[in-house]
């Protein structure tokens, strides 16, 4: 795998063995941030199901001011820290071994809130309405969840969301949300 754009454009990483992930595609994250393209640059990044931390990495490449990783497998973490070493983005990147939900308290707890969170869950996983209303008060205001999902199912999310985007290429569809109206 590649960073498709930015500082660390076709810089190399790598994603944790096994099947337990599945690593977001160089073209379906090149597609995705040509969508996104406006809505990154200063950016406050949480990529709630990191796996390799592409997503996360992708966008701070392409200029977002910071990202949190959280994945709560050992090898991904391990994954994430190499690859974060690896593209220098050391002063950016908080990395939270953590399952969704621990997380979601901790950085609420923190007062954090993000522009762009990334989910990326296991494609099985298509209920994330409680985990997109643990999102709401990380939702900085205009801000976008961005969903990775499979084609064909859009996943269900919390009331109070609006489809402001929704693309497929191939098996993967991604789908954006905002709380806004549209």
């Amino acid at each position: 795998m590649r960073i498709v754009a930015g500082s660390a454009r076709s810089r190399v990483i790598h994603a944790p063995e096994g099947r337990d992930t599945r690593p977001t595609l160089d073209r379906v994250r090149e597609n995705l941030f040509n969508v996104l393209s406006r809505r990154v640059p200063g950016a406050r990044v949480l990529d709630l199901f990191a796996g390799s931390g592409a997503l996360a990495l992708e966008a701070l490449s392409r200029g977002a001011e910071s990202a949190v990783l959280v994945d709560h497998d050992r090898a991904a973490i391990r994954c994430i820290h190499d690859n974060v070493t690896t593209l220098g983005f050391e002063n950016e990147v908080l990395v939270l071994q953590a399952d969704w939900k621990t997380a979601a308290g901790q950085l609420q707890r923190e007062g954090r809130t993000f522009d762009l969170i990334f989910l990326d869950p296991p494609y099985a996983m298509e209920d994330l309405s409680q985990v997109t209303e643990a999102l709401i008060p990380l939702l900085a205001q205009g801000g976008w969840v961005v969903i990775e999902h499979r084609a064909q199912h859009e996943p269900l999310v919390a009331e109070g969301y609006y489809c402001r985007d929704s693309r497929r290429w191939g098996i993967a569809g991604v789908t954006c949300y905002s709380r806004e109206e549209v």
